[in-house]
């Protein structure tokens, strides 16, 4: 069953200049409440607005200057208007949701402004509540979503708000407003999570509004550098980078900012101490960061933002590529984890398709998640994959494979528009968000089976599968070709667990000299 609402979005006529007298009003106010409404709410309707009149004329307060602020003052007033009783914290409560009402009838009569096209809201009601079907939330979840759409457009209309200039500042501020909307609510303390499901809902009533065309996409708000939007639109556009790439170098610069200031002041002393700040971290991730920061610069000195003479003013890191073992497992525990997947639930028929495809093709976690239906051409037996350099490649489907990806698709992935192979369990039905979530997958089955002393993360599968079959006699250009990568010296650093190959070209130890 909905929730009742006195919530009216229907257009309102022009403002009346002269408004009727208090007694009309009142009036007109109890003709206008409903038949179901009963004989006994009228006369508490009653007494509340005749209360309310009352106040408003002691205060010297006209009709048209009523808003969110005087209901507000109305609510707290310490009451000693003659021929009124007390406000108890009961009867102010329900005088409040009243008053609220009255003032709501007062509105859509013409006899108080509110915001330009606040009753064009309601029209998108119906096509949200469809789009909301359309997503398969549970009950639950829809009738949230529906009710906090519905609050968010009254608390717009009583703060006199427009609708279609909505930034997360708004929204931010209605997640924590103390609600006296005239809308059915629970009222009382908001916690946190109350907090969290405004904001939630509104976000995606807004976005919906957006996507529709129904008002303006913006870009997000942010306190970010202006050399910052500019060197990410050059990353995107000129170098082709990737959105992982451009997401990882926004967060390292974003960190950086507020400690340089302006590209114009910057001098190599600046440019170290901040990098010293940041380099206490593994040898990869502080070589990461020095390619990062040169390519910040990079970008500056070409549009004349930066002195060219700071390129080099952080050092390289000194770091040996091959120095690292890559982790791996042997195949009987790669076997062991594909067994610990069961399926017995569609997640789980899910699952183990996925996990088939890291053992068995050594993807990426980001191959999977942005593996499409279309990629996969059931009658040659091959699929697609695009991964970090976006150049498509095609690999040959395993028939156990191929047996686990139709399972999920035919029995158990849900019914959805989006495109890719794999989605989220629950509603909304989409794809996966990150690379992370298909490492959750892979640390929960391990889990599941009872596999420990196992490296973590999805490419162990990609790590194990290179080093088997280097001990199984693959050559390594072989595989670089399965693995797909772009120069031979990446695949070099599989030859080191090699063993038997390297037992082959070992040289005896030279006597009895010490090692």
């Amino acid at each position: 069953m909905p929730r009742r609402s006195f919530c009216s979005f229907r257009p309102a006529p022009s403002r009346v200049e002269d408004p009727p007298s208090p007694d009309t009003l009142f009036t007109a106010f109890l003709s206008s409440l409903s038949v179901d409404e009963g004989a006994a709410s009228a006369v508490l309707y009653g007494a509340a607005v005749r209360h309310f009149l009352h106040w408003l004329e002691l205060r010297g307060i006209i009709v048209g200057e009523i808003d969110d602020g005087v209901a507000r003052r109305f609510e707290k007033h310490r009451c000693r208007c003659a021929g009124y009783c007390a406000q108890e914290p009961d009867y102010k409560a329900d005088l409040a949701a009243r008053v609220r009402r009255f003032i709501r009838y007062l509105e859509d009569q013409g006899y108080i402004i509110v915001a330009d096209g606040i009753d064009e809201l309601g029209r998108h009601f119906a096509d949200y509540s469809d789009n909301i079907d359309d997503l398969q939330l549970a009950p639950g979840v829809s009738q949230s979503y529906r009710s906090e759409a519905e609050h968010f457009a009254a608390w717009l209309r009583i703060s006199r708000r427009r609708w279609d200039n909505v930034d997360d500042k708004i929204i931010g501020q209605y997640a924590v407003h103390d609600c006296r909307c005239p809308v059915w609510r629970k009222r009382g303390k908001l916690v946190p999570s109350g907090a969290k499901r405004r904001r939630r809902c509104a976000r995606h009533f807004v976005e919906f509004l957006r996507h529709k065309g129904a008002i303006p996409s913006i870009q997000p708000v942010t306190d970010a550098d202006p050399h910052m939007s500019a060197y990410l639109a050059w990353l995107l556009q000129h170098r082709g980078a990737s959105e992982e790439t451009i997401r990882r170098y926004k967060a390292e610069i974003a960190r950086l900012m507020p400690i340089l200031g302006e590209p114009a002041q910057w001098d190599a002393a600046a440019l170290r101490r901040a990098f010293e700040r940041r380099s206490k971290e593994t040898p990869g991730s502080a070589s990461l960061l020095v390619t990062i920061i040169r390519s910040f610069i990079r970008f500056l000195i070409v549009q004349g933002d930066c002195q060219p003479a700071l390129l080099h003013a952080i050092p390289s890191v000194q770091r040996y590529r091959l120095s690292a073992l890559p982790r791996h497992v042997d195949p009987a525990t790669i076997e062991k984890i594909i067994a610990a997947c069961p399926t017995g639930h569609p997640v789980e028929v899910r699952d183990k398709a996925i996990i088939l495809l890291l053992a068995r093709l050594g993807l990426r976690a980001s191959d999977i998640r942005d593996l499409r239906l279309d990629d996969i051409d059931w009658r040659s037996g091959h699929l697609t994959v695009k991964g970090k350099t976006r150049r498509p490649d095609r690999l040959p489907l395993p028939q156990d494979v191929g047996d686990a990806i139709l399972d999920y698709i035919v029995a158990a992935r849900p019914k959805s528009v989006d495109q890719h192979v794999f989605l989220r369990s629950q509603a909304p039905f989409r794809s996966f968000r990150s690379p992370a979530e298909i490492a959750g997958i892979v640390a929960r089955t391990r889990e599941r089976g009872g596999i420990d002393g196992v490296p973590t993360g999805s490419h162990i599968f990609r790590h194990s599968l290179a080093t088997n079959l280097l001990r199984a006699g693959a050559g390594l250009e072989s595989v670089g070709t399965i693995l797909r990568h772009s120069t031979p010296e990446t695949t070099a650093i599989y030859a080191k667990v090699d063993l038997p190959m390297l037992m082959k070209i070992a040289q005896p130890w030279p006597g009895d000299l010490p090692c």
